[in-house]
């Protein structure tokens, strides 16, 4: 038996911790402008901000491990774990990228994006070999990119959308 719950409580705190890294990387980069160039800037926030981000899915996959929950409950929380690990990690990388853009910069010259793309790649490349040739793994890297944002923005959305909803008030019932 799987307890949905649980599983919701997960997704609720995979989705602070996408906006979470997402926020404080742009922040940091942002203010590390004020003391280095931006990929000085960028290569000092992202690894510190990638570990801290995998270190906090890590931490939620160990509670669960550890808790009470069914086995299959426990799976599915890992399983979860391994699709969306780099759909997280890529969410101050996207802030980087974000911040790289409007500053007319390319993001390419960053150590720290290279060795994140590297690392990707070894995922991703073996996967687009076996589909396909070699030029589907431009496909994919894009591909990565879209929906990792993609992820991490209605995850984020699914979460905040009750608060506002909140903010906005109660509804109006429908006169009759």
């Amino acid at each position: 038996m799987i307890r949905l719950a649980h599983l919701k409580r997960r997704m609720g705190q995979y989705a602070a911790l996408w906006v979470g890294g997402f926020l404080l990387s742009g922040a940091a980069i942002l203010c590390g402008l004020w003391f280095a160039d931006l990929m000085t800037a960028v290569d000092m926030v992202l690894p510190v901000l990638m570990a801290a981000v995998g270190l906090g899915l890590g931490a939620g996959v160990v509670a669960s491990l550890l808790s009470g929950e069914t086995p299959g409950t426990k799976l599915v929380v890992l399983l979860l774990a391994l699709l969306l690990a780099l759909p997280l990690l890529w969410a101050p990388v996207s802030a980087a990228v974000a911040i790289a853009f409007f500053a007319d910069r390319s993001i390419e010259y960053s150590q720290a994006y290279a060795a994140f793309q590297i690392g990707v790649s070894r995922v991703l490349f073996p996967i687009s070999e076996t589909i396909g040739d070699g030029d589907l793994f431009g496909w994919m890297w894009t591909a990565f990119q879209w929906v990792s944002s993609l992820v991490g923005f209605v995850s984020a959305l699914a979460n905040v959308w009750p608060l506002i909803r909140r903010l906005l008030g109660p509804e109006r019932a429908a006169e009759v």
